[in-house]
């Protein structure tokens, strides 16, 4: 009886975890389709000119874009760091691209973690799949893995971010390493870049 009544909760919590996981990922695409059709998704002008209008809003409705370019590959990230540096200043700027990229790697991976390989297969191909998977093996040996390439400019973050849902690498290892390493070295570098820029208009 207790058996039954346990596997019917897991049953359920599962239902329900696909579910919001579903739903989230279909706001995002909805999201997505507005964003392009709106025109702030293909150009960092545009993009300002949205985000400035929103007031005290402005800072959490970056965050939120940021977030879903992780969840819908297809968006250019570079375009959306480079405008918080612009938007918000080095600081704020790099706080905003920090969260909203963490945030979408969270959400990414647990859409992965719900839905499997088919889900990855229906974004990315099986091609770059296979071109990973030596790598997915063993539990140690992908946490490896995806602390160093996380770090790396040249790597598919947001390829890994779901490829790393498929996996062993449990919930801890995942966030851990996505709060120390993801999104450090290129907001870093965006912010240098702005900071001279701004400097020598300035002056």
């Amino acid at each position: 009886m207790d058996t039954c009544v346990t596997k019917d909760r897991g049953t359920l919590v599962r239902t329900v975890v696909k579910a919001v996981s579903l739903a989230g990922l279909l706001a995002c695409v909805a999201f997505s389709i507005w964003g392009f059709a709106s025109g702030f998704f293909t150009s960092q002008e545009a993009l300002k000119q949205a985000v400035s209008t929103l007031g005290p809003l402005a800072g959490p409705a970056f965050t939120l874009i940021q977030a879903v370019q992780v969840v819908i590959p297809i968006i250019p990230g570079g375009l959306g760091c480079l405008a918080g540096v612009v938007l918000f200043g080095p600081v704020q700027g790099f706080i905003y691209n920090y969260i909203g990229i963490c945030l979408g790697s969270m959400v990414a991976f647990a859409l992965a973690r719900a839905f499997g390989r088919k889900l990855l297969v229906s974004l990315f191909g099986p091609e770059r799949i296979s071109r990973y998977d030596k790598w997915t093996g063993s539990r140690n040996r992908f946490a490896k893995f995806f602390a160093l390439a996380i770090v790396l400019p040249v790597a598919p973050d947001d390829f890994l971010c779901y490829l790393a849902g498929t996996t062993k690498l449990s919930w801890r290892c995942f966030s851990a390493t996505i709060f120390l390493s993801r999104n450090w070295q290129e907001d870093s570098i965006l912010c240098r870049v702005e900071t001279n820029c701004l400097m020598r208009m300035a002056s």
